[in-house]
């Protein structure tokens, strides 16, 4: 393991290149804001080719939380790495796309084994929102 910081009590961990987020169910928008900020100046302090949200705690996703992931996603993108979801509940799911968010150029993986290996093998994407 390469670093762990703590965003507001949520790790962010860096392991080989890859900046890797778990967003817990609490997260109040200001946490989430100040996680995002912490997220995107991780991955400029360690030159991250990926980052990982996994958000396999979430049940629910509201508009504001679902905007503040594609916010990150795309900062990250910004800054030349490369984003995958991971852990996304089917209600999760179907409450984006109820929402009517697209979450555009956000790739998805089953877990995060799945996303590092896409990552650090600079596999093509998966799933990418368009």
């Amino acid at each position: 393991m390469e670093g762990v910081l703590h965003a507001g009590g949520t790790p962010i961990v860096t392991i080989t290149g890859c900046v890797i987020v778990a967003i817990r169910d609490d997260l109040d928008d200001q946490s989430v804001m100040h996680l995002q900020d912490e997220l995107v100046e991780e991955v400029a302090r360690r030159g991250a080719r990926g980052v990982i949200i996994d958000i396999s705690a979430l049940e629910i996703v509201d508009t504001f939380a679902g905007r503040m992931i594609g916010s990150m996603a795309q900062m990250a993108r910004m800054m030349n790495a490369r984003t995958i979801l991971v852990g996304m509940r089917p209600a999760v799911a179907m409450t984006l796309v109820e929402l009517g968010m697209t979450l555009v150029g956000v790739e998805t993986a089953l877990n995060a084994d799945k996303a590092m290996n896409l990552i650090v093998n600079d596999l093509p994407p998966v799933a990418l929102a368009q």
